[in-house]
């Protein structure tokens, strides 16, 4: 189920970045192809996705840690103090600048590979050798078959929270280089017949779809790796105290001279990386918080960017939101993960729905046909997994998420309806270009949306306004000035002209006519 929905949800991903190539993610797809009202569940969702993102990444961490000393499950305190701990960490490598954490990560990430061939050589050596499963606890009881599909499920959800680095990539396109990557240029030269497969990889992009292969194939073949030698050595959570990474490294460096130094370097490089997790996700916290402050979402005070290009308040405020999960969690991440699935499948769900919108605005034909069938199985399934993330962890809180998620709603719409939400085209371009220092397509975009926000705003207003006078209440209607109009989406990005001036220019205060004697 895990390897399908890779192929499927990768797939859509891997299309979307063509039509939408210009950053934004499902966040600029459902405002331009659907409606403002699932732009807006979706711009708050993903704040709540890189939140928990932050407390499963931390945690984890942690947990990997507690599993080189066989204290995997124990003491929650502990667990919560090394979570912390880890994130503090992260929070402060994210304030000094993406630069020198990003050096930080792809250092220990290529350490972490070598040492993860290294492992896998030995666990097959191991399974060579005959080396015996794992002591373990033995089954207590036996289980019915609607248990088993219980348990299932909630396996699979977990395996598919990782999906989250899709609309990680497709947000985020905005910041990679227009050029093709040098396996393309080589491809092209020497390959030609293979033209459609090197333009599919050609631009920015290319090499968001190369990110995203590598990403779907490496986690399909690591998902597929551990399951096959957790079965094999009884290597699972817990067993020993261990993690189930922490039970195969034993196993598998234990085979090799030196086994037990390398174990302990493996783990502690999992659990770095499991940290760097959550430095990613503050970054992705920056490259929204700015925007929802845009559309009317978040308070304007949040926005600010220092001389290194870091937004430190959103990341401020996401680092104490996170520290306070993890409390109120008890150190339990199992317990903040059907939060942060629903964070990645709701802007799946609502990516597919969008890419089936164009697709019938754009093909005929048997193009749009299938193209409509396999956007409306990406979103189906998306939003069967996104039910199966609430319902697999039920016994353990899914239900409180259903209600979180729908006080989230409203939550949202209240903030937009009061006076905070409220953005006029000045305001607007203060935010977007002088406060983020944002340029180019990419805040004409965050241009067009706030102000498609600001209209969808107004007829909200107007609808309640409607509804009360039902009951005798009125509102004078001059206190609340109609929005000015977004317009269409490629006129607003300048699709045939980039060079040209914001689609606020007009609203903004003109330069003053010389006088004669100045």
């Amino acid at each position: 189920m895990i390897a399908v929905s890779n192929m499927v949800f990768g797939g859509l991903y891997m299309y979307s970045l063509g039509i939408f190539n210009e950053g934004g993610g499902s966040y600029t797809a459902s405002m331009r192809y659907l409606r403002p009202t699932l732009s807006l569940v979706v711009a708050v969702v993903l704040i709540q996705d890189y939140v928990f993102t932050i407390v499963v990444s931390a945690l984890s961490g942690g947990d990997q840690l507690l599993s080189i000393l066989n204290l995997y499950g124990k003491y929650w305190w502990l667990h919560f103090l090394l979570g912390a701990g880890l994130a503090a960490i992260t929070y402060y490598l994210t304030i000094r600048g993406r630069g020198e954490s990003a050096r930080v990560v792809f250092v220990l990430l290529g350490i972490f590979v070598m040492l993860s061939i290294t492992m896998a050589i030995g666990l097959v050596i191991a399974h060579f050798r005959g080396v015996s499963g794992l002591p373990g606890l033995e089954a207590s009881q036996q289980v019915s078959i609607g248990q088993a599909l219980y348990h299932l499920l909630t396996a699979s959800m977990k395996g598919m929270v990782a999906l989250t680095g899709l609309e990680a990539v497709s947000n985020g396109i905005q910041f990679f280089r227009n050029e093709d990557a040098g396996i393309v240029k080589w491809g092209k030269r020497r390959l030609p017949r293979l033209k459609g497969l090197w333009s599919f990889y050609s631009g920015k992009s290319g090499i968001g779809r190369f990110v995203q292969t590598s990403f779907l194939f490496y986690g399909g073949l690591t998902t597929f790796f551990l399951t096959a030698f957790a079965i094999r050595f009884d290597a699972f959570d817990g067993t020993l105290g261990r993690t189930l990474v922490g039970n195969l490294a034993w196993v598998g460096f234990g085979q090799m001279p030196g086994g037990t130094i390398l174990f302990w370097v493996y783990q502690i490089l999992a659990v770095a990386l499991l940290a760097a997790a959550s430095m990613t996700a503050m970054q992705d916290l920056q490259a929204t918080a700015w925007r929802d402050v845009a559309i009317g979402e978040i308070p304007e005070v949040v926005v600010y960017r220092n001389l290194q290009g870091t937004f430190t308040r959103s990341v401020t405020v996401g680092f104490i939101v996170a520290l306070i999960i993890m409390l109120l969690v008890r150190g339990k991440a199992s317990l903040a993960i059907p939060y942060y699935g629903i964070g990645v499948f709701m802007p799946i769900t609502v990516m597919g729905l969008a890419v089936r919108k164009h697709i019938l605005q754009n093909f005929t034909g048997r193009k749009r046909t299938w193209g409509v069938r396999g956007a409306t199985l990406a979103a189906s399934l998306a939003a069967l997994v996104f039910v199966g993330q609430i319902v697999g962890k039920w016994t353990e809180g899914g239900w409180v998420v259903l209600i979180s998620f729908s006080l989230l709603i409203l939550a949202a719409h209240a903030i937009l309806i009061s006076p905070i939400g409220y953005r006029g085209p000045k305001q607007i371009h203060r935010i977007v270009r002088e406060k983020a220092r944002v340029q180019g397509a990419m805040a004409s975009i965050v241009e067009w949306q706030s102000l498609k926000m600001q209209e969808y705003r107004y007829s909200l207003l107007m609808a309640i306004t409607s509804f009360f006078e039902l009951f005798g209440v009125r509102r004078p209607l001059r206190y609340e000035q109609a929005p000015a109009p977004a317009g269409d989406y490629d006129h607003a990005i300048h699709v045939d002209h980039p060079e040209a001036p914001s689609i606020l220019a007009p609203y903004l205060d003109p330069e003053p006519k010389p006088q004669v004697g100045d």
